[in-house]
């Protein structure tokens, strides 16, 4: 019988990106995984306190290389002053590849070396790194499958470099659609090629290309029907492990969503449990990296009080305050941090207005609550389109645009009526309703996403390090069926 793997998995250093590997690191543990974390001092200190309860878990810290245009100790990107800084950070993430090589040579003098890494796909040379030691990699990207397989199509193909017109329909080859896509749709990562930040991005995708296998953060349910176009584009029979919603799992070990919340003294903890009447109220969030003009902040605050509909609204603008004349309305706008899987589990919870980040559509699904989608950026307007129009379980907010203007209060106010009350709003949330629960389900145990998760721990188990002075040599084992 094959031992339990030693799995090591390097998140990349942004919030977005780490948390959903980390709760896979505790799914892991729970099957009896060993799991090493490698990560940077300074982001060392808040993944401990994430993983502390879990004692097969282990933190390895490798250093951060110093860059002068970067602010002093910058080793996340919740630490950037301005997105122009977030080329220069991605670049800098190069340079660790000699102390993540160091790492992988030390644990392999170890007993128990690692079987095999699980990586961040914007540390794409980890890849090549792994080659040389004999040791699989997967890659995670954190996002869905329809986003991941359309930008692997276009990235392989570059249809869309042919377009004439931004409203012209795109030919995602090998990327079945049930609807149209537009330039429009398009991440600017694909749109806008000759930036440094595109090339970066390019280059990660290119070292995806023969990885063992590809985390997904999501359930076979919800996309089953674009997992074998995103294998086909990795090629080398890489295989798309769907293993999520990997929150979930915490969730349903601990109970950990209660009518409480994390702290019952928090302003919109006790502000939500005053709402006694199940979803009637709309969350508003845009996560970490959107942030909102005064006049949009503006414009979204009217739109939210002329919708008639309670609301909790968490702003990033340190600057802005709401219109005097709205502050004392139906609705709490928040500065603080928010616990938004509490807040989407919340029974008063009817509706996520969302910027339509993959964690956050995760989060509002599992809850069964309905999304009224505003991309902004990356992947976002993919998903808003996967939700919108093939999943059916969310609304797009009308005239959202890339050009910059102003959404107007008046587009609001009636979007967010149609969501928490018109015919509409009902269709959708009670798709997401029964999304939710097959959400739950996938987790649970002879769930779909339980059991690739445990196929994923045996066959990784299968494979066999055999130590050469350097690093390590594996060889997979030939198992029964």
């Amino acid at each position: 019988m094959a031992s339990k793997p030693h799995i090591v998995i390097f998140p990349f250093m942004s919030q977005g990106h780490t948390m959903p590997l980390l709760d896979l690191s505790k799914a892991l543990s729970c099957q009896g995984s060993k799991v090493t974390i490698i990560t940077t001092p300074s982001n060392s200190s808040s993944i401990s306190s994430y993983i502390s309860r879990y004692s097969n878990i282990h933190l390895k810290e490798i250093p951060f290389p110093q860059v002068q245009e970067l602010p002093k100790g910058c080793e996340n990107t919740s630490q950037l002053q301005s997105l122009d800084q977030l080329f220069l950070f991605y670049n800098a993430t190069k340079q660790l590849q000699e102390p993540f090589e160091e790492t992988l040579r030390d644990m392999s003098k170890l007993q128990d070396p690692p079987t095999c890494v699980i990586s961040d796909s914007f540390l794409g040379w980890t890849n090549a790194s792994c080659c040389n030691f004999g040791i699989p990699r997967l890659a995670f990207h954190g996002m869905g499958v329809f986003a991941m397989a359309v930008k692997k199509s276009l990235s392989i193909h570059q249809n869309h470099r042919w377009m004439k017109s931004d409203t012209e329909s795109v030919d995602v080859k090998g990327v079945q659609l049930c609807f149209e896509l537009t330039e429009s749709d398009l991440p600017n990562s694909l749109r806008q090629m000759d930036t440094f930040l595109s090339q970066f991005y390019v280059e990660a995708e290119k070292s995806d290309l023969g990885s063992w296998g590809v985390i997904v953060n999501s359930f076979s349910e919800l996309e089953k029907d674009h997992v074998a176009s995103l294998e086909s584009f990795f090629g080398n029979d890489t295989r798309a492990w769907c293993v999520g919603p990997l929150f979930l799992y915490d969730q349903m070990e601990r109970a950990s969503i209660g009518p409480n919340g994390p702290n019952p003294y928090r302003k919109w903890t006790n502000w939500l449990n005053q709402h006694e009447r199940e979803k009637s109220v709309i969350y508003v969030s845009f996560g970490s990296q959107v942030y909102l003009s005064d006049n949009q902040l503006n414009e979204l605050a009217y739109g939210l009080e002329l919708s008639g509909k309670d609301f909790v609204c968490v702003v990033k603008s340190n600057n802005w305050d709401p219109p005097r004349d709205i502050k004392k309305g139906r609705g709490l706008f928040v500065k603080e941090w928010v616990d938004q899987k509490w807040v989407l589990a919340h029974k008063a919870i009817g509706g996520f207005l969302s910027h339509c980040g993959w964690n956050s559509v995760l989060e509002s699904l599992s809850m069964g609550v309905p999304i009224l989608a505003w991309p902004m950026q990356n992947e976002q307007h993919l998903n808003a389109k996967f939700l919108v129009e093939e999943m059916k379980v969310g609304l797009q907010l009308p005239t959202v645009t890339r050009d910059g203007n102003t959404v107007r209060r008046e587009v609001i106010g009636e979007a967010v009526r149609e969501l928490m009350g018109g015919a509409n709003g009902k269709r959708v949330r009670d798709k997401a309703i029964k999304i939710g629960k097959m959400a739950k389900r996938a987790v649970q145990v002879g769930g779909s996403s339980y059991k690739c998760l445990n196929e994923l721990i045996d066959q990784v188990s299968h494979v066999s390090p055999v130590g050469n002075g350097n690093g390590i040599v594996h060889s997979v084992l030939a198992t029964s069926e």
